[in-house]
């Protein structure tokens, strides 16, 4: 369903990104090559060597490679992908992204990007229902991006409510749709 297509995922630092690695198993499932970068505190919740095992391609986590000095060209990565996820999105990197902030290679990636833009967002309740979130996410949108929306249901912080980052299989549902779309 997704042969030959080239999708890059953004994973930031919140606890559903242990839900990325079945979305990236899923995606290459599907056919399509996958790539990921994550921002530093990504790393604190899921290691990127289960990425990179996933996705059957090496992780980025930086502008360029400590120990031979590649660069690691977001313009590059921008042009690559036929379609770029942010998940999970945390407010944080929905604040940045809405606001031209680009201090990570996520970031930098985001406002290179030429592909469509997928964000499911991921945060605690009451983040996701702050003016500033809404106005973020609402800003994400006149931009063209997709918002997946965020479930209800128990959240890390032991409250329930909207703020679940949408499931997994639901987010490849809506990429393989998108693509469907396209073809016709």
């Amino acid at each position: 369903m997704l042969e030959g297509k080239n999708i890059l995922i953004g994973v930031t630092g919140g606890i559903a990104a242990y839900k990325t690695a079945t979305i990236i198993r899923l995606l290459v499932k599907n056919g399509a090559d996958v790539r990921v970068i994550m921002t530093d505190n990504a790393k604190e919740f899921i290691t990127p060597l289960t990425l990179s095992t996933l996705s059957k391609n090496p992780v980025f986590t930086e502008f360029f490679n400590p120990v031979n000095g590649d660069w690691n060209s977001h313009v590059d990565l921008g042009i690559w992908a036929n379609l770029l996820l942010v998940a999970p999105a945390t407010a944080n990197t929905i604040a940045k992204m809405a606001n031209g902030v680009a201090d990570n290679l996520l970031l930098t990636t985001y406002l290179s990007a030429r592909c469509p833009v997928f964000v499911a967002p991921s945060m605690d309740m009451d983040m996701l229902n702050h003016p500033a979130t809404i106005i973020n996410i609402e800003t994400l949108k006149a931009f063209g991006n997709t918002i997946l929306e965020p479930a209800n249901g128990e959240l890390a912080s032991g409250l329930t409510g909207r703020g679940r980052m949408a499931e997994p299989d639901e987010i490849v549902k809506e990429i393989v749709n998108f693509f469907s779309k396209k073809k016709l």
